[in-house]
């Protein structure tokens, strides 16, 4: 089980901090939620106990994953072929996953194309959304404030012929 003060992953919306745990009463049935404090946005989200695994929340990735992350930020982008519908739905599905690397090849991959191409309104959203969760997570990895976080990212796109 998890304690109050871990640092966890919430897939769809980034990494936070278990602040507590709280007995709700829902539908005359008393359940214990994770009180999960998400600094990037600063929202509050409450999650069941009971489906804590089934919904994917994990711990913050180690070193090891800071270097798969690393090394997909630097892989050349996938071009995904077909209409911007079909890629949305793709690259929304990849993030669902709450793998952090997928997370980090959908940003990847949208900021290429947006730099290339503009991206749709939709796809701006959606990269918004991989960033947000990608730097959530980096923070606590790294232990960096956000700026740092998307500096080095931006550092790593750069290298790999992506200018800024």
């Amino acid at each position: 089980m998890l304690q109050i003060g871990d640092r966890v992953v919430y897939p769809m919306h980034g990494a936070g901090v278990i602040a507590g745990i709280e007995d709700h009463e829902v539908f005359g049935e008393g359940k214990a939620y994770y009180v999960l404090k998400m600094p990037l946005g600063n929202m509050k989200v409450m999650i069941p106990v009971d489906n804590a695994e089934n919904i994917g929340l994990r711990d913050v990735i180690t070193e090891d994953g800071i270097r798969r992350v690393k090394n997909v930020l630097e892989d050349p982008p996938e071009r995904v072929a077909g209409s911007w519908n079909k890629r949305f739905h793709a690259n929304l599905s990849r993030m669902k996953s709450g793998d952090i690397c997928d997370v980090a090849a959908v940003a990847r991959n949208l900021i290429l194309q947006d730099r290339m191409r503009k991206i749709s309104s939709g796809e701006r959203r959606l990269l918004d959304l991989a960033k947000q969760i990608l730097v959530s997570e980096l923070v606590f990895a790294f232990e960096k404030t956000p700026q740092e976080v998307e500096d080095w990212m931006n550092g790593l796109l750069e290298k790999n012929g992506f200018p800024h």
